[in-house]
């Protein structure tokens, strides 16, 4: 995770255990109100040292979704990525061929990780307020922990729609609440990542880098604004930090790859990202996940790679996608493979991903290769759409040509003479390329109203493309897959949670 994370897996076990614990103890009741000190084991709440302890932990919650749940559940279900031959979950087989439904296993998870954040988010605003500390670390702190708060609740509402919105400590038990309107549940959001762009830094100290910034938070409520088609919202909270990047220290890296390489993964185009580190409590399987096993050397992968399983593997139609001069090609993806053993270069017969892939490494479940929540190119792109529906559709090509040319570098694969209606379809496309297995294919195909037609269409040129027959895509494909199922094991805990249509 971030640099300062770690190796806090035992602070965040330790804290989430006292609320847990605590929590069994205390009235059942979500809203009820008791005192605070009923849900904390001891005194934990003493000092700024416990404070930070606290907001760590809700950092530390932030694996469990993004070290694999996100893009399983952003972008398996989508024309993107697909299940390979090591994978052989039906939980996932179903949400690759969209016949997910209230019991599936990720779908559930998504929706309780993402609870816990807000479980302990909700703790700490709560208990930090009343701590004797220094103002100013207070105020942070208690930002960090909104901040947060704000994107557990983002990933809950785009996923499931309406949800609880609960703001106080609540047991995990005998649970009674109605859901929220989503309307609502986004002012709260709102309101939570306003509050942290006032309290929040430009920058930290080199031990706390990669804590939550004033930048993260314009740029995620940016996301918010967007996801809600308050176009004018977006654009003028993306103009304060494109428009004054270097005061945020951000811009783009010349090289691509550079994303995703040691030297340069926390550098200017990182936003918001959680780190690994391959001697450490938390290091990213993502490489064996993706790594190359059935589709080379006869089904025996590459000798003296370890681990490899390659169970996340691309459609064709994404890898087909890509121009071949396009510069982001063979970092997403990846053919031949160099082997430690005998120094030969082997070849897949299928493209798989290598966005993740660290070059030396031979363990491949022990890569320290970042994962990105927020990258500054998201933000440049999401201007550049925000502008073209305001009618600026010519400052939105400069913006959008800024992500194109770092693929190309060449100025004739720049857009040009594009009107309001073309460029959607090209900022559409671009984000597509330039965020492939980072999460975020499937919000956007919902938010822009594309979601339903796109996966039959996907369906029908699978079928073609692949090896398999994928047609099923296309009949499952229903209009109300635009939101996922509501567990059934929360429906069951909380039975005023009423099912999502079409479930």
């Amino acid at each position: 995770m971030m640099r300062y994370l770690k190796n806090i897996s035992g602070v965040v076990h330790y804290f989430l255990l006292l609320v847990l614990v605590s929590q069994l103890s205390s009235c059942s009741s979500f809203l009820e109100e008791t005192p605070t000190d009923r849900y904390v084991v001891g005194n934990f709440y003493n000092d700024a040292d416990d404070a930070e302890a606290a907001v760590n932990a809700i950092y530390g919650q932030l694996y469990k979704i993004y070290k694999r749940h996100m893009y399983l559940m952003a972008d398996l279900p989508t024309d993107d990525h697909k299940n390979g031959l090591g994978m052989p979950n039906s939980y996932l087989i179903n949400l690759e061929y969209l016949r997910h439904g209230a019991e599936n296993q990720f779908v559930r998870e998504m929706w309780q990780y993402n609870y816990e954040g807000i479980m302990m988010a909700n703790a700490a605003v709560i208990n930090i307020q009343a701590i004797k500390m220094d103002e100013n670390l207070k105020d942070r702190l208690l930002a960090e922990a909104r901040f947060l708060r704000a994107l557990y609740y983002f990933n809950l509402v785009r996923f499931y729609g309406d949800v609880p919105l609960i703001e106080k400590l609540f047991s995990l038990t005998n649970i009674e609440i109605d859901r929220t309107p989503k309307e609502i549940v986004y002012d709260f959001i709102v309101d939570d990542l306003q509050f942290a762009e006032q309290m929040l830094p430009i920058e930290y100290w080199e031990a706390e880098q990669g804590r939550v910034t004033k930048g993260a938070a314009k740029i995620l409520m940016a996301k918010v604004y967007l996801t809600r088609k308050q176009f004018k919202a977006a654009a003028d909270k993306l103009y304060e930090v494109v428009e004054h990047e270097n005061e945020y220290n951000y811009g783009l890296h010349e090289n691509y790859k550079a994303n995703w390489e040691e030297i340069s993964e926390r550098g200017k185009e990182s936003v918001f990202s959680i780190e690994y580190d391959e001697n450490g409590v938390q290091r990213n399987n993502q490489m064996a996940l993706c790594g190359p096993r059935y589709s080379i050397h006869q089904g025996a992968g590459v000798p003296g790679l370890k681990n490899a399983n390659e169970a996340d593997i691309p459609t064709v139609e994404l890898f087909n996608a890509f121009k071949e001069s396009d510069g982001r090609k063979y970092v997403t993806f990846k053919l031949e493979y160099l082997s430690p053993a005998d120094g030969e270069v082997y070849t897949s017969r299928i493209p798989l991903f290598g966005k993740y892939w660290e070059d030396g490494q031979t363990a491949l479940n022990r890569s320290s290769v970042n994962m990105h929540i927020l990258r500054y190119a998201d933000a440049l792109l999401m201007y550049a759409e925000a502008l073209n529906e305001l009618g600026h559709t010519e400052l939105a090509v400069s913006c959008l040509n800024r992500v194109r040319y770092r693929a190309f570098k060449d100025e004739s694969e720049n857009y040009t003479g594009l009107d309001q209606e073309s460029f959607r379809l090209a900022v559409w496309n671009e984000r597509r390329l330039e965020l492939a297995l980072e999460g975020h294919r499937w919000f956007d195909l919902v938010r822009t109203d594309r979601l339903v037609e796109r996966m039959r269409q996907h369906g029908s040129n699978e079928a073609i493309l692949a090896e398999d027959d994928k047609t099923e895509i296309s009949s499952n494909i229903k209009e109300h897959m635009v939101l996922m199922p509501i567990p059934q094991y929360e429906r069951n805990l909380n039975p005023k949670l009423e099912q999502n249509p079409g479930y």
